[in-house]
């Protein structure tokens, strides 16, 4: 059973050789790595090393006076971009705009409703003063900004402090004021009644006690295992705290969103969004199974799931893998009826093994699946007939995706290093990108129909605008192996999962990483990845589920798949692995499959 994960590796070379060269492991060069001021010198010249500190210099003052608001002349400040495409320091800008209405470089018509934040140069001028007091600052003046920040930081915890024990003391006051006024109600009960009321009450006590007895102990385990929880992750607790409620402070000096600052009466947004986040963290702390199904016959070594989804109304949900078979089955049925009688209502069988579903979004008899031969088929499921086959890719692909906004548009990305976007109203691909390295995965941005996140064995996520494929909207650099997995919890947020054992956290305005996930293993194979809109799932080659909450770094919830094979128990956690998982919309509920082919429902529990 050990051999069953099998043509489940995760691709981790560069594309090969055409005249048969052997296949290496996929290098990043230097130059993809190193800022160079100019370009590199040809092979076996010497630059003089004056010539070179000076090019250097002049190519630092040339960036520089790049980062000068136009009217101060100075570094800008608080970035914002015009309509017309210029940058200035906020108060420049707007101090420009009381008195006229117009743009200062171009002269083109311009008003303050024209003026848009610019996170990415606000980004990237934060770095650079770092970088200068890194080069330039004494370790006097490191340790004076750590303190500062540190001063910075213990107001914040006792501004925080006092206004949590200023919302408990409203509370508790509310609490005895409507304790007080239940009181005098209960005494203008008129007195013939009131022997009959408390021997009415007297009953209920005593009917009740046990179970209100269990009722406490049940609710006091809940809140010491919330303790518990947030003693063991304190540390993370803590950075998470810290991040929003700096954030949230630099976000409260803008104009704009000083309306938004407060959103309790003595809250900070910071700390509001703190609190909104240990709730959720602390809400759950394990996964419940609440039903199961074998995806395969005991006797067939070829079980593993390699794709699991729900359809676009979560009733039914598609499996696939190296079967050649798509099941579809009901999810009700699955939840009420015992896992050795539930069957597929649908059953579609395939020439080759597959690894990748993905449903239509607007149609539920519409799914798309890709095969290890490289063909990416659009099945009917009603009919249970093909729709489109397209067979333009060369080698095995990866994965598939319908896009959400544009429900005929798919994806596919493939071992021969392209990404074709395809069309059901005709069979020839509609765009084509060749990529340096084998395609893992692609994923349609949810709020887009021509934004595509593409996951790839350089180690890196290409982010493409599909009107302009020439080279990617951004790259986001951070793994250090292949990219398995991406998945978008929003618009903005992306997910990658690699086989580096993170899972990382991006937001698409950016390049680097929001946050680094870690605490599964994932080395060689692909052991799926699921988002919504708080947490984050995967998969981990010791046949465990994990859950993470996206603002912690560590998993929050986990869950241990069995064998159930009773010899195979002890040595399972080498042999098996988890191969798909998938959120329920909208749902604390997952789907999580591994490589033995079991199929296991699961809840987020407390």
């Amino acid at each position: 059973m050990g051999g069953s994960s099998a043509g489940v590796l995760v691709p981790s070379v560069s594309k090969a050789d055409e005249m048969g060269a052997s296949v290496t492991p996929l290098a990043v060069s230097s130059s993809e790595t190193t800022d160079v001021a100019g370009a590199p010198a040809a092979e076996g010249e010497t630059v003089p090393d004056g010539s070179r500190d000076g090019a250097a210099v002049e190519a630092d003052a040339e960036r520089d006076r790049d980062l000068l608001c136009p009217i101060c002349m100075g570094v800008i400040k608080d970035a914002f971009l015009t309509a017309c495409g210029h940058c200035f320091c906020y108060m420049c800008i707007v101090t420009h705009l009381n008195n006229k209405s117009d743009c200062p470089c171009c002269g083109n018509y311009l008003t303050k409703s024209h003026l848009y934040p610019n996170f990415l140069l606000n980004k990237l001028l934060k770095k650079q003063c770092v970088r200068q007091i890194a080069k330039s600052a004494s370790p006097i003046e490191h340790l004076r900004v750590a303190l500062k920040q540190v001063q910075t930081d213990m107001q914040f915890i006792k501004d925080d402090i006092n206004a949590v024990e200023k919302h408990r003391t409203e509370l508790y006051r509310v609490r005895e004021s409507s304790l007080v006024r239940t009181g005098s109600d209960n005494l203008q009960i008129r007195s013939n009644d009131v022997t009959a009321q408390l021997n009415h009450q007297e009953h209920q006590r005593k009917d009740a006690f046990s179970g209100s007895e269990t009722s406490s102990l049940i609710q006091s385990g809940r809140v010491i295992a919330r303790k518990r929880k947030i003693q063991a992750q304190f540390k993370e607790l803590q950075e998470c705290y810290l991040q929003k409620r700096r954030l949230g402070a630099s976000q409260s000096h803008h104009p704009k969103e000083k309306v938004d600052a407060k959103v309790r009466e003595g809250y900070h947004v910071g700390l509001e969004d703190f609190q909104s986040i240990l709730t959720t963290f602390t809400k759950y702390s394990r996964l419940r199974v609440i039903a199961e199904l074998r995806h395969g016959d005991l006797f067939h070594s070829a079980n593993i799931v390699s794709s699991i989804e729900f359809d676009c109304d979560d009733e039914y949900f598609a499996t696939a893998g190296v079967s050649k078979r798509i099941k579809v089955f009901e999810f009700s049925t699955v939840l009420n009826q015992p896992s050795e009688v539930n069957c597929p209502v649908v059953e579609l069988a395939t020439r080759s093994k597959l690894s990748c579903l993905s449903w239509n979004k607007y149609s539920k008899n519409v799914i798309a699946s890709s095969d290890y031969e490289g063909i990416v088929t659009v099945w009917d499921v009603t009919t249970r007939q093909s729709i489109m086959e397209y067979e333009e890719h060369e080698k095995r692909a990866w994965s598939v995706d319908f896009s959400r906004t544009e429900p005929s548009m798919l994806v596919s990305g493939s071992d021969d290093c392209k990404v074709k976007v395809w069309s059901t109203k005709q069979e020839a691909s509609v765009i084509n990108i060749d990529m340096k390295a084998n395609i893992c995965c692609v994923k349609y941005n949810p709020g887009s129909s021509v934004h595509v996140a593409v996951g790839s064995a350089d180690h890196k996520i290409h982010y493409f605008d599909l009107r302009n494929t020439s080279s990617p909207l951004c790259v986001f650099k951070g793994h250090w192996k292949a990219v398995s997995y991406v998945k978008f919890l929003s618009t903005n947020e992306l997910a990658s999962a690699s086989t580096d054992s993170t899972l990382r956290l991006w937001d698409v305005n950016g390049t680097c990483p929001v946050r680094t996930f870690v605490g599964h293993t994932n080395e060689k194979n692909f052991v799926g990845l699921t988002v919504n809109n708080e947490y984050i799932a995967c998969g981990s080659e010791t046949n465990e589920v994990c859950v993470y909450h996206k603002a912690i770094l560590t998993p929050a919830a986990r869950h241990k798949f069995g064998s159930w094979d009773l010899d195979d128990a002890e040595d399972d956690a080498g042999l098996y692995f988890i191969s798909a998982v998938c959120w329920k919309s909208d749902s604390p509920t997952m789907l999580a499959a591994n490589s033995q082919g079991t199929i296991k429902v699961l809840v987020l529990a407390a």
